[in-house]
């Protein structure tokens, strides 16, 4: 399928070959996963795919993270950003992915804060509050400088989500569907890679986070695209 005609959200149903056989069945028979679907051969070597024709993802809207505080979207322009979605109360998967962000955080180690940020937005607004946000992060040994957890509105977060083409939504008996997959945004707020959650490599997802910071092509395996210079 052509990549450019792929603008419909769709049900990712791969959580990762990391996870055991049994795992799996669990977690596939209580979740749903949301995001554009792609066939593994099209996958590529970075575990994921370049994006093509996306908004603006870091618009003039204000968010409220971890510690309270108001945090403006398009404040975050001019370095370039790591999205992922979760949710606190996830039984699993949101916590393999903040674990595998972690991985990354860990590596990009002094550069996360001033070179880069990893931002995690909330799924689940109607119960992931400030309070609850840094009660996962601090769990998780995530609430680090460079890392911010953020909720807003219902209508904020699925807003938001639509700019990276991918829905939230709950099941009948009000559990919140998973969102897997993440994101590499570069300096001007343009979604350059999709990530597919645990197929991606930390150490190749850093290299793309590290090229795109010092406003080099991401190119090589699957992705032709390239950061473009930061435009004030």
């Amino acid at each position: 399928m052509n990549r450019s005609t792929m603008r419909s959200p769709r049900t990712v149903s791969s959580i990762g070959t990391s996870l055991s056989l049994a795992m799996l069945a669990v977690i596939v028979s209580a979740v749903t996963l949301i995001g554009c679907r792609r066939p593994a051969e099209d996958i590529g070597e970075r575990g994921g795919f370049p994006v093509l024709h996306t908004s603006d993802c870091l618009p003039d809207v204000t968010l409220v993270d971890q510690h309270g505080r108001n945090v403006s979207l398009a404040s975050l322009k001019g370095k370039p950003v790591l999205f992922d979605f979760i949710y606190t109360n996830c039984p699993g998967p949101c916590l393999l992915l903040t674990a595998q962000m972690k991985q990354i955080a860990n590596r990009l180690g002094p550069k996360l804060g001033t070179e880069a940020r990893i931002v995690s937005i909330t799924v689940d607004p109607e119960h992931d509050h400030p309070a609850q946000l840094l009660a996962y992060a601090s769990k998780q040994g995530a609430d680090v400088s460079g890392w911010l957890f953020l909720t807003g509105t219902p209508k904020q977060i699925n807003d938001e989500m639509a700019r990276f083409n991918v829905i939230r939504q709950r099941e009948p008996d009000g559990t919140v569907d998973h969102v897997l997959e993440f994101f590499l945004v570069d300096a001007n707020g343009r979604a350059l890679l999709q990530y597919i959650g645990q197929k991606a490599d930390p150490d190749r997802v850093v290299s793309d986070v590290e090229r795109t910071a010092a406003r080099e092509p991401v190119t090589g395996g699957d992705s032709g695209n390239q950061a473009v210079p930061f435009k004030k």
